[in-house]
C-alpha cells in the first residue's frame, strides 16, 4: 500500500513492474505532488513516447534499460507527452526523397566481356580492377556492372520504373551484339532516400538514450549509424537534422522508417538548435563562418 500523507483510496490496480498489487493514491488537485509522485509522472510520460516510436523494450524495468538510464533521460521527458500526440499526425511529416534505386537482373547466358568492352559504346572493362564490364547510359542517367555470368547490377535510378526502364535498355544493346539474352528475375535490393526533420540534434544524446540501436564515433564518421529493426532499415543521422535512409526494398520502408524515428528525433532534439562539435576533427563537419576563423588561426601558427 503507498501512501501520500494521510490520504488514500481503497482502489487496488497492479503493478506492471513487479506485478504486485497496491492502493493508488488519489490526492487532492490543490495539494503539491510529492517526490514519489513526480517520478512516477515521469516514468509515465517516457514509457508513452517510447512506445509512440515502436522501442518498448526500453520502458523501464526491461533489460535493456536500468534506473541510471531514467534518471540520465529525465530532463528530457517533460516533453515527451506532447511530442507523442504531435507524432500522430504523421500526415504533416515530409517524404523521403529517393536518392538511388540498386537492383539487379539475370540475362541467363554467359557473356565475353571483351567482345561487350570493345562493340559496345560508354562501355569500360579492366580485367585487373575489377571483373565486371562498367556501362553508362544518359536516359535514365545510370550505370551497370555487367558480369561474366549473365548477372548484372544497375544503380543510379531515382525510380523503380527508371531502374528496370534502364535494365531493359542495357540488356537490349548486349543482346544487339549477339548474345541470347533473356531478361529474368529482375529484383529491387537496395533503395536510398534522405530526409531532413529541419532541427538541429543532439547526437550524444540520442546514442544515450537508444544504446542498443546506435553506433556513434564522431572521430570516424560525423554520423550516428541507427539500425532500426522493424522495419528493418539502417539510417545516417547527422546533427544538422538531416537524415539518410537505407536498405529498403520499397519506398513505403523509408516512409514508415521515417514516421517511426521522428518522435525520437524531438526528443533529442538541441534546444538552441546549434550544432556542437565534439572535437577538433569533428569541427569540420560542423564548421561555422565563426569556426572557420578559429581553424585559420590555428593552423597558421602551426
Amino acid at each position: 500500500r503507498r501512501v501520500h500523507g494521510d490520504q488514500y483510496s481503497n482502489t487496488t490496480m497492479e503493478d506492471p513492474l513487479d506485478n504486485k498489487s497496491f492502493k493508488k493514491e488519489e490526492l487532492k488537485s490543490s495539494a503539491p505532488k510529492s517526490a514519489p509522485q513526480r517520478n512516477d509522472i515521469l516514468q509515465t510520460n517516457l514509457s508513452s513516447a517510447l512506445l509512440g516510436s515502436g522501442l518498448g523494450a526500453f520502458l523501464p524495468g526491461s533489460a535493456f534499460l536500468n534506473q541510471t538510464d531514467v534518471n540520465l533521460m529525465k530532463p528530457l521527458i517533460d516533453q515527451t507527452s506532447s511530442i507523442a500526440l504531435q507524432s500522430g499526425n504523421k500526415a504533416q511529416l515530409p517524404e523521403p526523397k529517393l536518392e538511388n534505386i540498386v537492383s539487379t537482373v539475370n540475362l541467363d547466358c554467359k557473356l565475353d566481356l571483351r567482345k561487350i568492352a570493345l562493340h559496345a559504346k560508354n562501355a569500360e572493362y579492366n580485367p585487373k580492377r575489377f571483373a565486371a564490364v562498367i556501362m553508362r547510359i544518359r536516359d535514365p542517367k545510370t550505370t551497370a556492372l555487367i558480369f561474366s555470368s549473365g548477372k548484372m547490377v544497375c544503380t543510379g535510378a531515382k525510380t523503380e520504373t527508371d531502374s528496370e526502364t534502364a535494365a531493359r535498355k542495357y540488356a537490349k544493346t548486349i543482346k544487339k551484339l549477339g548474345f541470347e539474352v533473356r531478361f529474368k528475375e529482375f529484383t529491387i535490393q537496395n533503395i536510398v532516400g534522405s530526409s531532413s526533420v529541419n532541427f538541429a540534434i543532439n547526437l550524444e544524446q540520442l546514442q544515450i538514450v537508444h544504446q542498443r540501436f546506435c553506433t556513434y564515433d564522431p572521430e570516424i564518421f560525423p554520423g550516428l549509424i541507427y539500425r532500426m529493426e522493424q522495419p528493418h532499415i539502417v539510417l545516417l543521422v547527422f546533427c544538422s537534422g538531416k537524415v539518410v535512409l537505407t536498405g529498403a526494398k520499397k519506398r513505403e520502408q523509408l516512409t514508415q522508417a521515417f514516421q517511426k524515428i521522428y518522435p525520437t528525433l524531438q526528443i533529442c532534439r538541441n534546444k538552441d538548435n546549434r550544432m556542437v562539435p565534439v572535437s577538433y576533427t569533428h569541427l569540420r563537419a560542423h564548421e561555422t563562418s565563426l569556426h572557420l576563423v578559429c581553424r585559420l588561426l590555428l593552423e597558421k601558427k602551426k
